[in-house]
């Protein structure tokens, strides 16, 4: 497996599937496009859509819009609380870029998202989807029914057959090219989720001479901390719950370490089972993308990535035994750093003694601590409790973190509101409940 991982994330054969890409679309004769997918339901696709425009102005590449419908439950562990925290994330995510999003927008009814799509619809039909997709769907989040009562109102005849149809086709494109969320853009290959990942896709024109306004900076930069943290004042305790099978937890944890180190506060631990350990699916499609994108994202941290032994199963289960043990030792957080670097950028087998007691050795654990952790069954309980806390503070999935007692926050990328939070925390308590 590590051979084929490293096979899969290699610049190289990165380097080749873009050219391959590139080369198939010039002998159809395509000029370059993007292709973008639009979820009529979903936050991120509302904040993406804000973005069409000056992609166009800038960037020398057609933009095709496809409609698609919310992904499969196969795709989606969890999905009302993805719902519910995507609400959260998507007001504070507008508010650093610079974009649009209701602060009080409550998730719409189907029949609403049916006139919505409706209405989208009608717009590629004539040519003019970026704006009436922000007036439609601003109208939509805000829960202003008489707009979309009035853009939908001429379509009241329109064929349900052929609104499905439209959306049948998005998701089959969708589907041939490798993808199963809203709100993502496509080019030469390659996926990019949202406003988040849109950095990468402005690289990717740029150095394909597609750029109009060179050296300008980019519309969506990835965000991270400025680690400017005071270290006088209260010292508030960050909750990070992880997975040893979760790649972008192996991409938070050094970063969390670090940040939570340079604002003075305490970083405790709180692992959990990986997903389909805990009886949640993860599709092959899934899997494959989110390996890819973490490569990017290693690159663009300056970590190692692409070695992979998954520790599913036997790896997963005694990394945490032996991280229950290291907690109580005083090196939890080395053993952690250590144990994912090995599975997702050593080619470390978690689940072999050489490789499990190698990582408890680096991390100042001997054989006999780490030999009696594996004998000890409590760890599980201790990750049934981290859990248990997960789900209560509205999230699922690792890595996730909070300020204790604030709103909890999830994925790799999303440490800059934990560090917006940590300022805060030097003055006053976050004004958020848990959950948001």
């Amino acid at each position: 497996m590590r051979s084929a991982t490293a096979a899969l994330t290699s610049p190289a054969r990165r380097r080749m599937a873009r050219d391959l890409a590139a080369l198939r679309a010039r002998l159809r004769g395509e000029p370059p496009t993007i292709r973008y997918f639009h979820q009529a339901d979903d936050p991120y696709s509302h904040l993406a859509v804000q973005v069409l425009p000056r992609l166009r102005a800038r960037y020398a590449a057609r933009i095709e819009v496809s409609l698609v419908p919310p992904p499969e439950d196969s795709a989606v562990p969890d999905r009302a609380r993805l719902r519910a925290y995507g609400l959260r994330d998507a007001r504070r995510l507008a508010r650093a870029r610079g974009l649009d999003f209701p602060s009080d927008a409550a998730l719409p009814a189907p029949d609403t998202v049916r006139q919505l799509q409706a209405v989208l619809a009608e717009a590629l039909r004539q040519d003019r989807f970026d704006e009436a997709a922000l007036a439609a769907g601003t109208a939509m989040w805000a829960g202003d029914q008489e707009p979309l009562n009035r853009l939908a109102g001429p379509l009241k005849d329109q064929s349900t057959a052929s609104l499905d149809d439209l959306l049948k086709r998005g998701e089959q494109e969708r589907q041939r090219l490798g993808h199963y969320l809203g709100g993502m853009f496509h080019f030469e290959g390659e996926w990019f989720w949202g406003v988040d990942r849109l950095g990468h896709l402005e690289s990717r024109l740029a150095n394909r001479g597609l750029d109009r306004e060179p050296g300008r900076p980019a519309i969506a930069p990835a965000f991270e901390p400025r680690l400017e943290g005071p270290r006088e004042g209260p010292a508030p305790t960050v909750e990070l719950w992880f997975s040893f099978r979760s790649p972008y937890s192996w991409l938070a944890l050094p970063r969390a370490r670090t940040l939570a180190q340079a604002w003075g506060a305490k970083l405790e631990l709180r692992p959990i089972l990986p997903m389909v350990m805990r009886g949640l699916a993860v599709p092959r499609i899934k899997t494959l993308y989110i390996t890819l994108d973490c490569k990017r994202e290693a690159e663009r941290l300056g970590l190692p990535f692409g070695k992979i032994v998954d520790p599913v199963g036997a790896g997963a289960a005694r990394a945490l035994a032996v991280l229950h043990h290291a907690i109580d030792l005083g090196v939890g957080e080395t053993f952690s750093e250590l144990g994912l670097k090995a599975a997702f950028a050593d080619g470390i087998a978690l689940a072999e003694d050489k490789g499990l007691y190698g990582v408890a050795r680096a991390a100042g654990l001997t054989d006999a601590q780490t030999a009696a952790a594996l004998a000890d069954e409590s760890w599980r309980q201790r990750a049934e409790v981290n859990r248990a806390a997960l789900l209560d503070a509205g999230l699922w999935g690792a890595p996730s973190f909070r300020i204790a007692g604030g709103p909890a926050y999830w994925g790799q990328d999303r440490l800059w509101m934990l560090e917006d939070d940590l300022r805060a925390a030097k003055s006053s308590p976050p004004a958020e409940a848990p959950g948001g």
